[in-house]
This record gives structure tokens, C-alpha cells and sequence, in this order.
């Protein structure tokens, strides 16, 4: 089987919990691996979280237990290594996020298995499993292989989410042992936002050095962003220069997106930004600069001066 282990939030599955059941379609797609699809969803009050996962899955392994209440990289490595071990697993599909990329790669040491990260493409090339992914700073994109079990971390935004299935797939309630955690987490403090998540959001207003100084980022990029409902991003420029958090940066070395319109001021398009946000439905490039990459994706593009045309779209956008 091919084992996903859900990423949900606040009772909700994550959009990169559809995109890794895509993933996993295009890899049972090659021929060679073989099915069922399974989603295995870890944590405490999560009837709800399983059956949103049923609607993609061919079958769905709950886990819902006190232990699973907060996460805990040794707790979920070992939760999935089991699962893994007891299904014959052949692939082992996680997502790319913070907490993915720390307890993956331990998974993929307790199972023996060869270790392939950041994906942006699956398929098979007969028993083998294949992998596209970025190197040398996004400039080139390769092609690994690797036999028998392994475990893959997929690159959020890589793949369209999943759609519901015409019949949803069966619940299951597994038992795990689990060993006591070694390290406890004794606080946390979250930042919050009013704004939709990147990597969530249909659409996004990022702002590059062009825009010119953190009060036009605010005044521009978020002003915009709120009269339309948008996310926000920023190019690593922006972030470098202290001007907005990691959180929002979009590229490389940021987050993957993939929304239905993306709006970028000031924005060069330096290959790096171009690897987070080119597979955008839309692309809407608002730069003084003709020559700018950018408008080389750019489904619309607007050669101007974002002082003056972005109070005119935020101002159309209120009305």
C-alpha cells in the first residue's frame, strides 16, 4: 500500500493532505506499485479530520489517542513506522512542512528505507519509485530513483489537491505502541493572523524590493491583500532586508505555492521566486521594469509605477 500520514489543523485536513493523495495517484498511475491509497490520520478528536480524509482515500487508519494530542517527532516517526511496517508499506508519503521534514527522516531510518525529499513530481519506472526535485538553487530540476520501501516528503504546492472520490473509503480504528517522548514541550505561543495561510490561500499579493520600504509593503501589498482577501507573500529580498517575517516568504527557500491568481509588485522574478509560485493559475505582474523576468511568466502584466496603481485597484476593489 501506499501510506500517507494526514496533516490537519484545528479539526480541518490540510490542503497538503489532498495534494500528497495526488501524489500518491500519479505514482499508482506508472504501474509498477500497487495500492490501496491510505491515509493514516494521528491525534485526539479527530472523528471529524477522518471522515474529510475518507473522501479522498481508498482507506482511512485512525489513531485517536491522548498521546497523539500535541505533536511529537518521536511519537508520529514511530506511529508511522508501525503503520508502515504492519501494511507492507512499499511507499511512505509525508508532507514537506516544518514537523514533516523533522520526524521523516527518522521514519525512513527505522524502516531501512531510502530517504527522498522535497518531491515535486512522483511517478514509477517499473517497481522503482521516481522523484522530481529542485538542486542548485532551483535551477535544475533531477530525477532520482529508488527501490523497494521509501519514504518521500513532497514539497507543499507541488501537486493539485485531491478530489473527493465518488465512494468514500472505509475507517479504521488501529492500536499503537508508542514510547514515551524524551523531549516535552513546555510552551508555545503562536503568531496569529486574521489573513488565509499561503499555502491555503486561492489568492496571493506578494510584494518584492520594488515595492521600496516596509511602509509601502503595508500600505500596498497589505493593502491590497485585505481588500481582496488575500494571503500575502514576500520574495527573500524583502524577508533579508527585515521588512516581513519568514512566515510569508515565497521561493526557494520559502513556501510552494500554488493559488488560482497570483499578484506580484515589485517582484524581479529571480529563478528562485519563480520556483515557489510558477505553477500559478494566474499570474499578474505589476513592475516599472519592462525587461524584469517576471513578465516571462506572467499570464497579465502591467508596466507602471505601483504608487500609482495599486491605491487605483485597491480603491476599485472597496467599491
Amino acid at each position: 500500500m501506499i501510506l500517507i500520514v494526514a496533516e490537519h489543523t484545528a479539526g480541518k485536513l490540510a490542503k497538503s493532505t489532498l495534494e500528497m493523495v495526488t501524489a500518491a495517484r500519479d505514482v499508482l498511475a506508472g504501474g509498477g506499485r500497487e495500492g490501496p491509497v491510505t491515509l493514516l490520520v494521528l491525534g485526539q478528536n479527530v472523528a471529524a479530520v477522518a471522515t474529510e480524509a475518507a473522501a479522498v482515500a481508498d482507506q482511512v487508519l485512525v489513531a485517536d489517542l491522548p498521546q497523539l494530542a500535541a505533536y511529537n517527532a518521536e511519537v508520529w516517526a514511530a506511529a508511522a513506522t508501525q503503520i508502515a511496517q504492519e501494511g507492507e508499506a512499499h511507499t511512505v508519503i509525508i508532507g514537506g512542512s516544518r514537523s514533516g521534514r523533522e520526524y521523516a527522516p527518522r521514519v525512513a531510518v527505522k524502516l531501512d528505507a531510502p530517504y527522498l525529499e522535497d518531491a515535486i513530481a512522483l511517478g514509477s519506472n517499473g517497481a522503482a519509485l521516481q522523484a522530481q526535485r529542485y538542486t542548485y538553487l532551483a535551477r535544475v530540476t533531477e530525477t532520482v530513483e529508488a527501490d523497494g520501501t521509501v519514504v518521500v516528503t513532497v514539497k507543499p504546492g507541488s501537486f493539485a489537491p485531491a478530489t473527493p472520490a465518488a465512494t468514500p473509503g472505509e475507517q479504521y480504528d488501529v492500536e499503537l505502541d508508542l514510547p514515551a517522548p524524551r523531549v516535552q514541550v513546555t510552551g508555545r505561543s503562536v503568531e496569529k493572523s486574521s489573513r488565509v495561510a499561503l499555502t491555503e490561500a486561492e489568492v496571493i499579493v506578494t510584494g518584492g524590493r520594488g515595492v521600496g520600504s516596509t511602509e509601502n509593503f503595508t500600505r500596498y501589498v497589505e493593502g491590497l491583500a485585505d481588500a481582496i482577501g488575500a494571503g500575502v507573500g514576500a520574495t527573500r529580498a524583502v524577508v533579508d532586508a527585515g521588512w516581513r517575517p519568514y512566515a510569508e516568504q515565497v521561493g526557494q527557500t520559502g513556501k510552494t505555492v500554488q493559488p488560482k491568481a497570483y499578484i506580484a509588485l515589485g517582484v524581479s522574478g529571480a529563478v528562485q521566486h519563480l520556483s515557489g509560485m510558477g505553477k500559478s493559475k494566474n499570474i499578474i505582474a505589476i513592475n516599472k521594469d519592462a525587461e524584469a523576468p517576471i513578465f516571462k511568466v506572467a499570464d497579465y502584466g502591467i508596466v507602471g509605477d505601483i504608487n500609482e496603481i495599486v491605491p487605483a485597484l485597491i480603491e476599485a476593489s472597496r467599491k
